[in-house]
């Protein structure tokens, strides 16, 4: 199944139900009097997050929802029943924006929170509310309230605990696969991931875990649109770390530059996209060490140092130095969380 993480459409809730004009009639009740009841609302247009929807595809061919109509009133001041709600399911991290004002209407990010998007019409008042002492029989009563009808974006912004930020190539997929049961394309070329995937991480003897989002890679321009652009981005707005890896492979210093450069490349597009991604917590990890000598790793390490950053260094190929990396991003994370918000 494609991973889809952006939909449009149209979504209509339902008229409201309209109001009767009835008169009671019965035999030996003379002037029987007005009865005609309310007519019922109309449904609604509701999201709800599910936790077992990861993307937004069963909605890739539904351009159009709409919410059923209120039944009419009826005699004896029956109320008419109102119009079932169109409940859509979408993947927790859903937001929901409406296109012609651009205004953000809901972001579901809980499993099971529900958000009514667009409220259905009022049911008419039937002509039983319209009597008063001096008109006895009124004949008027009113329309179904209509409903709404609006254009909706959806977009999906992956919720997770970690997100994997990294120039193409720099080894993201094969970690993600190495320290959980994610099973994403790895091949040794660009871009090979183009879909984000999530992965679920135990943190060894401690009986918890944490989510990794293993994210398409970055080029410089990203947060212009270039290449993956604002579909990378999106997604790490809702990661509370940042894993940040730097390959230490030779042949990305002549293509992106030097392992310092490129760090720096990737914080300035996190910096021009939203100034606050920037801030967000990093552990930064040199990967693919077993490519390398141990003085190159070394020299690299101190270059990263002089800046007073901390990395770790480590092989997904190996294996060399995962353990250590996934309990240092464990403490990352719990650091951030202890912070006051």
């Amino acid at each position: 199944m494609r991973f889809i993480d952006e939909v449009r459409l149209t979504a209509s809730s339902g008229d409201g139900g309209d109001g009767a004009s009835l008169f009671r009639k019965e035999k030996f009740v003379p002037r029987g009097g007005p009865n005609g009841g309310d007519g019922g609302r109309g449904g609604h247009i509701v999201f709800v997050a599910d936790r077992n929807l990861n993307t937004l595809h069963h909605l890739r061919f539904t351009p159009f929802v709409k919410a059923k109509r209120g039944n009419p009133g009826g005699g004896n001041n029956r109320t008419g029943r109102g119009g079932e709600d169109k409940v859509i399911p979408v993947p927790v991290g859903t937001t929901i924006t409406d296109v012609a004002t651009g205004e953000l209407i809901t972001e579901l990010t809980e499993d099971g929170v529900e958000a009514v998007v667009l409220e259905g019409g009022d049911g008419g008042r039937g002509n039983a509310r319209f009597k008063t002492s001096r008109n006895r029989a009124p004949v008027k009563a009113e329309p179904g309230g209509s409903g709404i009808t609006a254009e909706l974006q959806l977009e999906l912004k992956l919720l997770a605990d970690v997100g994997l930020l990294g120039f193409p190539n720099a080894g993201k997929s094969t970690l993600i696969s190495r320290i959980s049961a994610a099973k994403p394309k790895v091949a040794a070329y660009p871009f090979t991931t183009l879909e984000p995937s999530l992965g679920v991480v135990e943190v060894p003897g401690q009986y918890r875990t944490f989510v990794v989002a293993d994210i398409p890679g970055l080029i410089e321009g990203a947060a212009e649109g270039v290449g993956l652009g604002h579909r990378f981005l999106r997604h790490v707005e809702r990661c509370r770390l940042l894993l940040h890896l730097v390959s230490l492979d030779a042949m990305e210093d002549e293509v992106h530059g030097a392992p310092l450069e490129r760090f720096d490349k990737l914080n300035g597009e996190l910096e021009r996209y939203a100034s606050e991604l920037a801030q967000r917590p990093q552990v930064v990890l040199l990967s693919k060490c077993d490519l390398v000598s141990d003085d190159t790793v070394a020299q690299v390490q101190a270059a990263f140092e002089q800046r007073g950053i901390t990395v770790h260094v480590a092989s997904s190929a190996t294996g060399v130095g995962l353990t250590e990396l996934i309990y240092a991003v464990a403490a990352v994370i719990d650091a951030a969380a202890d912070e006051p918000s």
